[in-house]
C-alpha cells in the first residue's frame, strides 16, 4: 500500500492511499480519514460509496465530514467508483464505464475482467483496511450517494451480519426500474433480468433480505428523483418487509454535494449511536 497523501483534520488524519487490486487488476485508490484516539483503541469504521463520475475525491474534498468522525471517533473510508487506467474498458457515456462501476461484479465482455467493484468492497478493500488502519471490524456501517447510495444498500443487504448501521443519499432505489440502472445492469451482466436482482435494494428485500433499520435522505429538489432514484419504491418494499425506514424528503434540496453536505454530519452520528 502507497501512501499518496496525508493531512492533519479535527485532530486526525485524512490521508489517500493507493495499492495494486488483484481482484480488479488495476491500481485502485481510496481515502481514509482517521480521527484522533488513544493508542492502541479499535474505532468504528464506516463505508462511504460514492455516485456516477466521482472518485474518492469528491467527498473528501465537499463531504465536509471530518469534524463529525473526531467526535465521534469513527474512522471513514471512502473508495473509488470503479477501476481506472490504461487498458481498462470505458464508454464514452458518463452513466457507464470508468465511473460507473455501480458496484457490481460484471460476468460480460468486456467489463468482467476489470469491473469487479462489488468483491473489491465487500471482500478486498476492508481486509486492506483492517490490516493497516485501527478499526474494529465488528462495528462497521455504511451509506453513499445516488449510484453509491444503491451500493451502500445492496451490499449491506447481502451482508447484514458485518453491517450494523445502514443509511443512504438519494440512492437509486431500484436499478431495475431506472434507466440508469437498466442499463448498466444489462450491460455488466446480460439480458438475463434474474441475474439484476442482487443488485437491486427492492429485490433483495422482495426475496427476502432485512435490515435492522435504514436511513434516507432524499432532495425533494432533486432533477433526478422522478425517473432514476425512485424512494417511493423502496419505501413500499420496506413497508411491506417491515424493515424500519426513516425517508427523509428534504426541501429545495437538489443532487449535488451541497445536499450531501449538510445532512452528512447527522449520518454520522445516526451511524455512531448505533455502531457505539
Amino acid at each position: 500500500m502507497e501512501t499518496i497523501s496525508t493531512a492533519k483534520a479535527h485532530g486526525g488524519v485524512q490521508g489517500v492511499y493507493r495499492h495494486a487490486s488483484t481482484v480488479t487488476g488495476t491500481d485502485m485508490t481510496f481515502a481514509v480519514y482517521v480521527p484522533p484516539h488513544q493508542d492502541g483503541a479499535r474505532l468504528p469504521v464506516l463505508w462511504y460509496l460514492s455516485g456516477l463520475t466521482c472518485t474518492h475525491a469528491n467527498v473528501m474534498d465537499k463531504g465536509e465530514y471530518r469534524r463529525a468522525c473526531a467526535e465521534a471517533g469513527i474512522v471513514f473510508v471512502a473508495p473509488d467508483t470503479s477501476p481506472r487506467g490504461d487498458g481498462v474498458p470505458d464508454d464514452d457515456a458518463y452513466d457507464f464505464g470508468q465511473g460507473a462501476g455501480f458496484y457490481v461484479d460484471a460476468t460480460q465482455d468486456p467489463w468482467a475482467t476489470n469491473f469487479r467493484m462489488r468483491s473489491y468492497v465487500e471482500d478486498e478493500l476492508p481486509a486492506l483496511i483492517a490490516a493497516h488502519f485501527p478499526v474494529d471490524m465488528a462495528r462497521q456501517g455504511i451509506t453513499g450517494h445516488s449510484m453509491g447510495g444503491h451500493g451502500a444498500l445492496t451490499i449491506a443487504l447481502r451482508n447484514p451480519d458485518r453491517f450494523r448501521s445502514i443509511s443512504a443519499f438519494a440512492p437509486i432505489a431500484s436499478p431495475l426500474r431506472c434507466p440508469w440502472g437498466e442499463k448498466a445492469l444489462e450491460r455488466y451482466l446480460g439480458p438475463d433480468r434474474a441475474a439484476w436482482r442482487a443488485y437491486d435494494a427492492c429485490a433483495l428485500i422482495e426475496d427476502g433480505a432485512r435490515a435492522e433499520e435504514i436511513l434516507v435522505d432524499q432532495g425533494q429538489a432533486d432533477a433526478f428523483l422522478t425517473e432514476q432514484l425512485k424512494p417511493e419504491l423502496l419505501a413500499a418494499a420496506c413497508e411491506t418487509a417491515g424493515i424500519p425506514l426513516t425517508l427523509r424528503m428534504q426541501p429545495g434540496y437538489d443532487h449535488s454535494y451541497s445536499f450531501v453536505s449538510t445532512f452528512i454530519a447527522d449520518h454520522v452520528e445516526w451511524h455512531a449511536a448505533r455502531l457505539s
